[in-house]
């Protein structure tokens, strides 16, 4: 049976949005990605590529044949960016279509935007393909040649990337910025006061410096004992409060990362959800702008929803000059629908959204700010300042932000006030704020490295790879000083706070920081800011049809492969630092970093010695670069793996140990992770718990096959490595025979594996 027109789109939800608009005439089909996959870069051939079918994608390909062979026309509809227009180059190949197949591009999936761009198809932009090729080959190229020196050359190392590098290198540096920062401490002075006669307080802070010492608090209290303060002026001006500028997608990054807590990728899963179903634009996109036909939809929808005076229509234009798919900001496809979204992530995203481009065509909020200046009727005319804020007019704030007030009791120059308390309290010098995957994003845009369809993707490799993860830590018990007054006694107290938090903020790791250093050292081009930004530039470029492709590649390949090719003499990197000598061997102690992070040696290393050196883990809270000698040695003192614990009630020895994929327990053929233990200190009390629940796990065991009950449900563990299969929902898991479990294991789909629950490692 013939098809009028096939029309081709990437994602399945997107398919089954679009035909739902497009009606019976139209049959929609989903390529599911990419359908190629290149194998191979030809260098010498001018860097042609060798394109290979996926494995997963042959029936696909099979069935968008015949669909093919029987329509009467064919449209090609996948995402209007580089990576959509060369996934339609490849359905042209594969499928072996007409040069000239309609390639039809949309901001939103509404009927409107269908209809009118089947009115006006174009052809497959090979400018854009050959930019996108030019990256896809620039990635490839560098991410095998680079990430084979790396494994090569330090301990730990997977991989290193054209892109990925350079992020790394701007978190490793703000880590040593942090590192290197030492603050100051100071009083900070503010008090409670009321105008006399009055009981409602306010709050006011100390105008001038603050005391660096707490005699220097104490003194300038004990001044203060029995003051009175007389309203010295009253400052009153009105302000406003600009609104917002829409999203790109950068901008919907770093907003979902501050507001909302989500991490770039599932920012990008959330809104990839939300457009394929039709409820926002596009959503990789560098633009700011905002069509007139969307502007007078929220126009209308504002003045109706809450009157004229909150209309301000503006006009918004693209800043960034690397700008790529620039065509509408991020926004509903109709602003009337209030909620959206299959699930909390998208109901959220999609929220955050629409406040959002609602805020940015709304009136400036307006606000009332005054300053009083109280003056103490002591020797040194001590003065405080107090502010008071108050919104006059809500504006864009009513649908985005928030604004609280803070009212100031009624005041006129040369009223009393009296101090209810008043507290010096000492602070620290913040050190620089460790990156946010949000902040790091933002950083990234303004130096021009990366693009809007890759920042979700820089994030995830970057601690994928295990050089950067996410801090945990809610900070330490510091002990600081405060000095009160309160009536006539001023007293000085020791208090407790935590300071130093590092949640969701971006650590890197040992490995990571070794990485860096190295790429630093030997392959600078690779991590250089400018450089990363000019090649990002290029990519644009070609996409333009300014420059060839071909020449763009050699430019940058042909030195970069001399770096590669002498990287043979450089030196194995593990950045060890040598603590001194033990004082009962006379040995040598080093701190260094391994594969699993930083750890103590004692000795030097077998092939140069002939003698295996001692090994212990870095003591908790230090890293490689200021462990102390004293500290190694007391680390070296820990009693040596493995370590038998005792046997469990049923006979097993159970022996605590340490490998390659970090801490274990080694109970009789079982190998347990302890992650949340350490090998040098579990005792068998902890450990025997650990080991029962992994006899219960095992519900069938034939030796090289058993069934197990794993974090992700059960499964069917086969003879070798990953080779697992997921047992079918409903199984009656005790009646499985060995025969049935090795049927399971035969036609489980190939290609796939049990998701693996990755651990994570504390930063040495």
């Amino acid at each position: 049976m013939s098809t009028k027109n096939l029309v081709i789109v990437e994602s399945p939800a997107k398919a089954k949005t679009i035909e739902k608009y497009l009606g019976k005439d139209y049959k929609v089909m989903s390529s599911v990605g990419h359908i190629r996959k290149d194998t191979k870069v030809d260098v010498a051939n001018d860097f042609a590529v060798t394109y290979e079918i996926d494995e997963g994608h042959k029936k696909i390909v099979s069935d968008l044949k015949k669909a093919a062979s029987s329509a009467k026309t064919i449209w090609l509809a996948t995402d209007e960016d580089r990576e959509g227009e060369s996934i339609s180059w490849h359905l042209i190949e594969v499928l072996d279509l007409p040069k000239n197949t309609n390639r039809i591009t949309f901001h939103e999936i509404t009927k409107p935007a269908l209809e009118e761009a089947v009115k006006h198809p174009r052809k497959v932009d090979m400018s854009m393909v050959s930019s996108q090729q030019a990256r896809q080959t620039l990635d490839m190229l560098v991410g095998y040649d680079l990430s084979g020196v790396v494994r090569r050359k330090v301990p730990g190392a997977i991989s290193a990337g054209r892109v990925q590098s350079p992020a790394l290198r701007l978190v490793v540096e703000k880590e040593r910025e942090i590192e290197k920062f030492q603050g100051k401490s100071s009083f900070k002075v503010t008090g409670d006061f009321a105008k006399d006669g009055k009981k409602t307080t306010f709050p006011a802070v100390l105008d001038g410096d603050s005391p660096d010492t707490a005699k220097k608090a104490e003194n300038l209290l004990e001044s203060l004992v029995g003051a009175k303060y007389t309203v010295k002026s009253i400052d009153e001006n009105e302000g406003t409060k600009a609104n917002p500028v829409p999203f790109a997608t950068a901008a919907l990054q770093i907003e979902a990362n501050s507001r909302l807590g989500f991490s770039s990728s599932t920012t990008m899963r959330a809104a990839q959800g939300l457009y394929q179903a039709g409820h926002i634009t596009y959503h990789r996109t560098d633009s700011l702008n905002l069509s007139q036909q969307a502007l007078g939809s929220i126009a209308k929808y504002i003045e109706e929803k809450y009157g004229k005076n909150y209309l301000q229509v503006r006009h918004f234009k693209t800043k960034s000059a690397g700008a790529q798919e620039a065509h509408e900001a991020i926004r509903p496809t109709h602003i009337e629908v209030e909620e959206a979204g299959n699930n909390t992530y998208e109901q959220k995203l999609y929220k955050l959204i629409r406040s959002r481009t609602l805020a940015t065509q709304m009136a400036n909020a307006r606000v009332n700010r005054t300053t009083v200046k109280l003056v103490a009727d002591n020797s040194r005319k001590t003065a405080f300042i107090a502010k008071g804020e108050v919104v006059i007019f809500d504006g864009f704030l009513k649908v985005y932000g928030n604004s609280k007030d803070v009212n100031l009791p009624e005041l006129k120059v040369g009223d009393l006030c009296y101090s209810e308390k008043i507290i010096a309290h000492e602070t620290f010098e913040r050190p620089p704020a460790r990156y946010t995957e949000g902040s790091l994003v933002k950083k990234l845009e303004e130096l021009g490295i990366g693009r809007p369809s890759t920042y979700a993707s820089i994030m995830n490799a970057i601690q994928a790879r295990g050089y950067v993860e996410k801090g945990e830590s809610e900070g330490v018990e510091r002990e600081v000083t405060e000095v009160i007054l309160m009536g006539d006694r001023v007293a000085t107290d020791k208090v407790k706070e935590k300071s130093g938090s590092n949640k969701g903020k971006l650590l890197p790791t040992p490995v990571g920081e070794l990485v860096s250093d190295f790429l630093t050292d030997h392959f600078d081009q690779i991590v250089d800011y400018g450089f990363t930004a000019d090649v990002e530039s290029k990519l644009d470029k070609i996409a333009e049809d300014k420059l060839d492709r071909v020449s763009m590649l050699k430019s940058f390949y042909t030195p970069f492969s001399k770096l590669v090719k002498g990287s043979a003499d450089i030196a194995r990197y593990n950045n060890s630092n040598s603590l001194g000598k033990d004082p009962v061997t006379g040995k040598n102690i080093y701190a260094k970093v391994g594969r699993n992070g930083g750890f103590i040696q004692l000795g030097e290393n077998e092939k140069e010695s002939g003698e295996k050196p001692r090994f212990a883990p870095l003591p908790d809270g230090v890293n490689v670069k200021n462990v102390t000698l004293d500290q190694a040695i007391k680390q070296l003192a820990l009693p040596s793996l493995p370590r038998v614990l005792g046997t469990a009630k049923d006979g097993t020895e159970i022996i605590a140990a340490s490998g390659p994929f970090g801490p274990y327990l080694k109970a009789g053929k079982y190998n347990i992770p302890i992650k949340d233990y350490d090998p040098y200190t579990i005792s068998m009390k902890e450990a025997e718990p650990l080991y029962k629940k992994k006899v219960d796990s095992i519900i069938a065991d034939w030796g090289d096959i058993m069934i197990i009950v794993g974090a992700y449900g059960p499964y069917i563990k086969g003879p070798g490595r990953r080779n697992n299969a997921k047992i079918p929902d409903g199984t009656d898991l005790k009646k499985i025979t060995r025969a049935e479990a090795e049927k399971i294991l035969a036609e489980k789909p190939k290609g796939t594996r049990r998701p693996v629950k990755r651990s994570r490692s504390k930063k040495k």
